[in-house]
């Protein structure tokens, strides 16, 4: 992808929930996971997360159904090394992206969490956890594109004689290839991320500290003679005016709180994570940052997920990301706090705009430099 386009990513669930909606009724409403993603797919949007949870329904499965009710979106399955052998891993990849036309990428989450990682039995430290990764996709690799079986043996995974008859039917570089998404902010996540990274996602970040990880992340890839993308997530606010925006952001807050005290949550604490620990380090500065950025959500739940936003008109938060995609983030993921609902609203006005804002700059550039 050109730095002179944008991609937008949504993020569906098998039930209706966020900070301000307790979860209801079934794990899994087909009727409603399938109005989401057909919704994602009518408001523009380039491609879909399907999030990962220790306690959640199987995120591969879900890919494959949500893939069964579109025609033309592209799916970023959040997976977490460890539970999986990279061989078998690279065997289901392979399947999946032949069954849903090519429209697969895969975000590998090393975990942020040793709760979460140990209710599916995993002990590893943080750091442990990060070097398994490196390895894994290493593996994986090596399973989609070598033409004849291989022996592996390294710290974490030991195989014989593996060998894959499917293969992606993406391709990169004329190898198959399924997209690789990559996220985390620690000392033992970046030269993964240089490494193995097509894509490295951030959290809702204030512009001077995306353009910080981004440099070191650039730097880590160039050891490798790589380069790399950048995804930012967020969770746009809209409006007709910008005061109204900021009502309803303050009525979002108002609910998340009322919520977690009903749900029994103590203030949220601070997550494992060095991700989440830069959101709060945000946060600290202030609720609103760079005119737009909000994070009092963040700051409420602990730094949990994706949870700061962008607040304003659409036009006003297409500014906003205007300014991230300058600093060379191509991809945004967006999500809203009425998750449909929000997704459908995005596609009216905020998508569009972005693109046409990143059209003209991109026009005004070619200008100049033909001018030059």
């Amino acid at each position: 992808m050109s730095r002179d386009t944008v991609e937008f990513i949504g993020m569906i669930q098998t039930q209706e929930v966020s900070e301000t909606h307790a979860p209801h009724g079934p794990a899994i409403d087909r009727d409603y996971l399938r109005a989401f993603a057909q919704a994602h797919e009518a408001a523009g949007f380039d491609r879909i997360l399907v999030p990962y949870g220790s306690t959640g329904p199987d995120a591969t499965l879900t890919v494959a159904y949500a893939a069964s009710v579109t025609e033309r979106i592209h799916f970023m399955l959040a997976h977490r090394p460890g539970f999986v052998a990279p061989t078998l891993a690279a065997r289901q990849f392979a399947t999946l992206d032949h069954y849903i036309g090519g429209r697969l990428a895969v975000h590998y989450i090393s975990g942020g969490s040793d709760d979460e990682q140990r209710r599916d039995g995993d002990w590893l430290d943080h750091d442990q956890r990060y070097a398994r990764t490196d390895e894994y996709l290493e593996v994986l690799r090596k399973v989609w594109t070598s033409d004849k079986p291989f022996d592996h043996e390294g710290a974490h995974y030991r195989a014989k004689a593996a060998f894959s008859e499917v293969k992606p039917l993406q391709t990169r570089d004329g190898k198959p290839h399924v997209p690789v998404y990559f996220g985390g902010a620690s000392a033992a996540a970046l030269p993964v991320a240089g490494k193995h990274a097509d894509v490295y996602a951030l959290w809702g970040e204030t512009l001077d500290q995306a353009r910080e990880l981004t440099g070191r992340v650039r730097a880590e890839a160039a050891r490798h003679g790589r380069e790399v993308r950048f995804s930012m997530s967020f969770r746009p606010i809209l409006a007709d005016t910008e005061a109204k925006a900021w009502e309803r952001a303050d009525r979002i807050l108002a609910e998340t709180r009322r919520l977690r005290v009903v749900q029994g949550f103590n203030r949220g604490g601070p997550q494992q994570s060095e991700g989440a620990r830069r959101l709060l380090a945000a946060a600290g500065q202030g609720s609103r940052l760079d005119q737009r950025l909000w994070t009092a959500v963040a700051q409420e739940i602990g730094g949990r997920s994706n949870s700061t936003a962008l607040v304003g008109t659409p036009e006003q938060v297409a500014e906003a990301l205007l300014e991230y995609h300058a600093l060379g983030v191509t991809t945004f993921l967006i999500r809203g706090f009425d998750p449909l609902e929000d997704a459908l609203d995005y596609g009216r006005e905020l998508i569009p705009r972005t693109r046409e804002l990143v059209r003209q700059r991109a026009a005004q550039a070619a200008n100049f430099r033909e001018a030059a």
